[in-house]
């Protein structure tokens, strides 16, 4: 269709979406689908911060705001980076998105020419490297591997780094994988970036405070002070404070950087929702005390998926620092035959063959860059995730 912009046709649909609304499709018909693709926690946004969002609206605070942050929220931003990073960011290196996605989606299109390059970490996030494209960047991929956990080693980052690298686009915990770096892995990758001063870095740290085992959060200016001029340290309310559908995303970086972000959001979004925004006021500022419980369920369920993925024949299922997502391999199961005859030839078959015959949701890994694998995620109940996990023991277990 000549209508549409060539640029579009550079970029794919959400893959992750695009399950979720498969599998609410076919339980809208009636199926009995457990969904494990979705990357969203299930624990309702704490009570203080929804009154908040309430008592804004009360108060009238329902007007434009500027389009980078209400002072206030830029201030509680600042004062987060100080009091859990060791981050000095003043407000006015603070900035506020509608969620993490626009954040990056900002930076990089107010920064990226053609022929720039990104390099990119396998297994990745599904919307990097579209971004990377929407902008007329190419995204260069850097895989970390099952056997290094899914962590990128500074020799692979060194490889993929051209006269053309603009961006490093690195996330820990890792989505899909759940890896995470410690502060020793870190240093190994800022080494190499100090050797690259042309290279930018875009920190998504959006699953800071989902660790387990007493796994040590670093973040890389954290790391490497010297680095602090050209990265771009980004988070937001999403995960930690289960507030998904608030859509905030902000981050820290260099003045320079943030006017170029606010120019291209006054010509976008405009600035986030008032509401939203002085809700993450009351979640950045207030009780923290949730979020520890909060991870400690979370690693029960990671244990139960672990396990259970273990146990069922041809999967391989490393256990993850962070986030909420395993990665399991089923490299072993291709080649096979499911009992409804499908031939499993690639992960996309896998998952697709999950659904139809077990109706369980899951996500490609091909979708995240790196195969044979696919991503689940264990942000649902207990029940569902035994019932899930289940159900797919008795998939591999019918493989022939």
């Amino acid at each position: 269709m000549g209508f549409i912009a060539d640029s579009l046709n550079r970029v794919a649909p959400s893959a992750t979406i695009a399950v979720s609304s498969k599998a609410r499709e076919l339980k809208a018909a009636g199926v009995d689908v457990i969904g494990l693709g979705a990357g969203e926690p299930d624990f309702d946004t704490p009570e203080n911060i929804k009154q908040a969002g309430i008592q804004a609206i009360i108060d009238g605070k329902t007007k434009y705001t500027a389009v980078d942050g209400i002072p206030e929220l830029k201030q509680a931003i600042a004062d987060k980076f100080k009091r859990e990073n060791g981050l000095d960011y003043s407000p006015e290196e603070c900035f506020v998105a509608p969620g993490g996605k626009p954040i990056i989606y900002n930076a990089i299109l107010a920064t990226i020419n053609p022929g720039d390059e990104v390099v990119v970490p396998t297994p990745y996030w599904v919307s990097y490297p579209d971004i990377v494209k929407l902008a007329g960047g190419t995204p260069v991929f850097a895989a970390a591997t099952l056997e290094n956990g899914f962590k990128l080693q500074p020799e692979d980052l060194e490889a993929a780094i051209t006269p053309k690298t603009k961006w490093l686009i690195f996330n820990c915990p890792s989505n899909p994988s759940g890896a995470a770096y410690t502060g020793a892995e870190l240093k190994g990758l800022t080494d190499v970036l100090l050797r690259h001063p042309h290279v930018w870095v875009l920190t998504d740290d959006m699953y800071e405070h989902l660790t387990y085992d007493n796994f040590d959060f670093r973040t890389i200016v954290q790391v490497e002070p010297k680095l602090r001029d050209r990265t771009l340290t980004m988070n937001g309310v999403s995960k930690a404070y289960a507030m998904t559908g608030w859509r905030i995303g902000y981050c820290g970086a260099p003045v320079e950087l943030i006017a170029a972000m606010r120019k291209l959001q006054s010509q976008s979004t405009s600035m986030a929702t008032s509401i939203s925004q002085w809700a993450a006021v009351e979640a950045l500022n207030g009780l923290q005390d949730f979020i520890p419980k909060n991870a400690a369920m979370f690693k029960e369920r990671r244990d139960l998926v672990v396990k259970m993925l273990n146990e069922a024949q041809g999967l391989v299922c490393p256990t993850p620092e962070g986030a909420f997502y395993v990665y399991p391999s089923c490299k072993a199961c291709l080649g096979k035959t499911t009992p409804k005859g499908t031939l499993l030839e690639t992960d996309e078959d896998f998952v697709t063959a999950l659904l139809e015959e077990k109706g369980v949701a899951v996500v490609q890994g091909a979708a995240f860059g790196l195969s044979p694998f696919f991503r689940i995620s264990y942000a649902t109940s207990t029940e569902a995730l035994t019932e899930g996990c289940t159900r797919i023991q008795d998939f591999c277990a019918g493989l022939k």
